[in-house]
């Protein structure tokens, strides 16, 4: 209990033997609970959180029969989080980089009322967060930060991929979660969805956990921007569509279409230009300045619509 509120902690696991236990045993004493979702492990994970359990009657083991991914194992969290009515559900992964002793950070805007979801920020206070990082996962980190603001509506937020959360019962009650991203990338679809409606989101600064000689992330940075930008997009288009046109409407949507159709053209024409440059010997300034007029109206249209888009969803930055 904290503060007269009911805490639940999730923590999906996917062959954590190392960690699980480390991560559980640490567990503050203000959650009335704590579901471990074994999403399949083919290791000793599960025998290692029924010993616990044994010790701690808070946790509960949650067995997938198969691995349905990390997205999928926090949705079931989350289910039995509103079964059992729990005001607030916290999440942290199973590989013991998060720190615990800093909940109170993801839970005060939460009870308070001033937020309905929290998540991690590495990256807010000065620290050794941007040393310490590998360079290739800071970048595509950075990357796919700047393509979830774009996405999500959450312009004011960073470090996207972090795992560690918050967030309310009410906000878990509005998002049809059997519709979300099951897999890797489910930080970001998440998003996506809580700001279709209307979810108060904060970014809370949180100490960054490296062990040394555990390989903690099994993710590849480059290859998992690659895999997560057609889903980011999908859920851009969904968003545009369910929020500006189903449940609400905004001439936003116009300027997004209509830079989709200038940019591209605009690209493919550059292009045919710069190959009759190269096989013919010149071009036509009339050609030029078309292409021109693509390329910057398509621009303009695309920047346009980011602004109204941020202007419309100002007041859910907590």
């Amino acid at each position: 209990m904290y503060k007269k509120n009911k805490v639940a902690l999730v923590v999906p696991a996917y062959n954590e033997q190392r960690l699980i236990g480390p991560t559980i045993e640490r567990v503050p004493r203000l959650f009335d609970k704590v579901y471990v979702v074994d999403d399949g492990s083919k290791d000793k994970t599960s025998e290692i959180v029924k010993k616990h359990s044994k010790r701690d009657r808070r946790i509960e083991l949650v067995l997938h029969g198969t691995n349905k991914g990390v997205g999928q194992a926090i949705i079931t969290g989350y289910e039995r989080c509103l079964k059992e009515n729990f005001d607030v559900a916290v999440v942290v992964g199973g590989d013991n980089q998060m720190p615990l002793e800093e909940v109170a950070s993801f839970l005060d805007p939460i009870v308070k009322g001033e937020a309905d979801y929290v998540k991690g920020n590495r990256f807010i206070t000065e620290n050794e967060t941007f040393k310490d990082m590998p360079k290739t996962r800071l970048f595509a980190n950075s990357l796919i930060s700047l393509l979830t603001k774009i996405a999500s509506g959450y312009y004011k937020i960073f470090d996207v991929v972090d795992g560690y959360t918050a967030i309310s019962k009410n906000a878990l009650r509005a998002v049809k979660w059997s519709h979300a991203w099951k897999g890797y990338g489910y930080p970001m679809d998440f998003l996506i969805r809580l700001n279709t409606f209307d979810q108060r989101v904060k970014d809370v600064p949180r100490t960054a956990i490296y062990l040394k000689g555990e390989r903690q992330s099994q993710i590849k940075p480059l290859s998992y921007l690659i895999k997560v930008s057609p889903m980011l997009f999908r859920g851009f288009l969904w968003r545009l569509w369910e929020k500006y046109v189903i449940r609400d409407f905004h001439p936003l949507v116009f300027f997004y279409l209509i830079s989709f159709i200038l940019l591209p053209l605009g690209v493919v024409y550059g292009f045919y230009l710069l190959y009759l440059r190269f096989t013919v010997g010149g071009i036509a300034l009339p050609g030029v300045i078309l292409d021109l007029f693509l390329l910057v109206s398509g621009l303009q249209l695309f920047l346009f619509a980011m602004w109204f888009d941020m202007d419309y969803n100002r007041s859910l930055k907590a």
